[in-house]
């Protein structure tokens, strides 16, 4: 698969380029590259997560819960936070793990009227071992890219997540 430059990505591409403002340039290419990232990114990962039978968003469940520190649980609204998910899509990612052993529902101890998820012992087991796994990957698929070229890719990502979950907050 050929990447977008301004050079090049096709006609359509181009005239789209010309008729975006000279000071809006750099932000429409942030915003093609984000996008084309996002989507390489979610379809890696799904890749990477196949072999265990989990989806990103099963896996984004059992990382942000296993993150999140001993006893391991959040709210399913903390989850779809975390997930950037609807609540109707971490509803039916609940229902999947909680189906494979991996998560168990329990009353919040603080406030017995909701209730949290919580990784089962299934679940930790899991999440620790696929996250070695694919950040192992990860690291190999970023092929030569310098550790000085990696430190601004995160830099930069961290300031965009920044920046857009303010945005989105704010809505």
């Amino acid at each position: 698969m050929s990447l977008p430059d301004a050079e090049g990505y096709g006609e359509a591409f181009d005239q789209v380029f010309a008729r975006v403002a000279e000071e809006r340039r750099t932000p429409f290419m942030m915003l093609v590259w984000a996008y084309l990232t996002g989507r390489q990114l979610e379809a890696w990962l799904h890749d990477a997560l196949a072999p265990d039978g989990l989806g990103t968003s099963d896996y984004g469940v059992l990382a942000s819960l296993w993150l999140h520190g001993a006893p391991h649980r959040l709210s399913a609204g903390e989850l779809s936070g975390r997930l950037v998910q609807t609540s109707g899509g971490t509803t039916k990612t609940l229902q999947r793990l909680l189906a494979q052993g991996y998560v168990t529902r329990i009353t919040d101890p603080e406030d017995g009227r909701r209730s949290l998820v919580e990784l089962t012992p299934a679940g930790l087991t899991m999440a620790e071992e696929v996250l070695d796994r694919v950040v192992a990957r990860f690291d190999q698929d970023l092929g030569d890219l310098a550790e000085t070229q990696r430190a601004e890719v995160l830099t930069g990502l961290q300031s965009l997540s920044g920046q857009l979950a303010e945005r989105l907050n704010q809505s």
